[in-house]
């Protein structure tokens, strides 16, 4: 019992500061579309940004407009930034490939598309 007292626990913690850490980062500083954008001419090379026609990867065209992912998780701030971070299908992981500032900025970007 106090296994799974401690184990849920645990994972109350767990989300609670992945939750601060995306809201605090999105909070903390605002990301500057434009620079954002020249962030993103690395990814341009596998996603399109102004047609539907895929490459490597989907079109990143209208983003925040569509309701899910390709995974099928809603298009919010945390789930694209998960997809950064994490990659997959392909994509690499770009956590620690990225600062905090350069994927808020390249978020920033992505909602002008």
């Amino acid at each position: 019992m106090v296994r799974h007292t401690l184990a849920f626990a645990g994972a109350i913690l767990l989300g609670a500061s992945l939750t601060v850490g995306v809201v605090g980062a999105k909070a903390g500083k605002a990301g500057d579309a434009a620079k954002g954008k020249e962030t993103f001419e690395q990814c341009a090379i596998c996603h399109n940004v102004d047609t539907d026609e895929k490459k490597m990867g989907p079109s990143l065209k209208g983003l925040f407009k569509r309701k899910t992912l390709q995974n099928g998780k809603p298009v919010n701030d945390a789930n694209v930034l998960a997809q950064i971070n994490a990659g997959g299908n392909g994509m690499p992981a770009y956590a620690d490939m990225l600062s905090a500032d350069d994927k808020a900025n390249v978020l920033a970007y992505l909602h002008t598309l």
